[in-house]
């Protein structure tokens, strides 16, 4: 004999789904070229590509995260958030030789995926990037 039990959602509930909802978010800081910051929260799982485009970050992305560019190219600030990274893969790296300004922490927006350990990040977006458009022309994400 089966018995079905029904359970009703409580204030309590939706306040404990809240609460995790959060957790599984990580502070996010993006620095511009005149060194004003943009604190975000970012879902576990999302890339920084994807989380400055959803906030209006000035983070280029031209191939939309393909790998095909390195126009989200950004700079991890601090050696030891860079070193909780996975390390970047031969296709990344190809990438990263073409970006502009390249640095010892340089990685692509695209392939920093928000983890718990990364919580706190800040990431430099270089004053440029080698991009085929004109000058001044900034694409809008699709």
């Amino acid at each position: 004999m089966q018995i079905l039990r029904r359970f009703c959602s409580t204030k309590a509930d939706n306040a404990f789904k809240k609460e995790n909802e959060e957790k599984q978010k990580i502070s996010v800081t993006f620095v511009d070229k005149d060194g004003e910051e943009k604190h975000l929260k970012v879902p576990v799982g999302m890339s920084m590509l994807e989380a400055a485009h959803e906030n209006d970050v000035d983070l280029e992305g031209a191939c939309e995260g393909s790998l095909a560019c390195s126009t989200c190219h950004v700079i991890v600030m601090d050696t030891n958030y860079y070193n909780k990274l996975d390390d970047p893969t031969d296709e990344e790296n190809d990438m990263l030789d073409l970006a502009f300004g390249l640095t010892e922490t340089s990685r692509l927006g695209c392939q920093i995926i928000a983890s718990p350990e990364i919580d706190g990040i800040r990431l430099a977006i270089p004053a440029a990037t080698r991009n085929f458009a004109v000058d001044g022309y900034k694409p809008k994400p699709h």
